[in-house]
């Protein structure tokens, strides 16, 4: 009897050690939270719009004149006596600026 008394304690006293030897294993792979809390984040800089660019009715008609495809577009649709749609189509400059929408 005290033969199975002191097996059992033997056996209880290294499955003890041993679920102390495992959790040390798995918690030293955790990070500290700790000093994760108290890490600063990077600040992400506010989005802007970026500036409009302008245009104004000045005379020009021509693909040639135009220096993208929406000054062509603006001429278009607010300038008078533009020659830039020759197929009537709405889209200016359509070679120039490879625009087929």
């Amino acid at each position: 009897m005290l033969n199975k008394l002191l097996l059992i304690l033997i056996i209880a006293f290294g499955l003890k050690l041993y679920f102390q030897n495992s959790s040390h294993q798995y918690s030293d792979n955790l990070p500290d939270l700790s000093q994760i809390a108290t890490q600063e984040l990077p600040v992400q800089k506010p989005f802007t719009q970026p500036e409009r660019v302008t245009f104004r009715c000045d005379g020009r008609q021509h693909c040639s004149q135009m220096g993208s495809y929406e000054e062509a577009k603006y001429f278009l649709k607010n300038c008078p006596d533009t020659k830039m749609d020759g197929d009537k189509d709405g889209i200016p400059c359509e070679r120039q600026f490879q625009r087929f929408d």
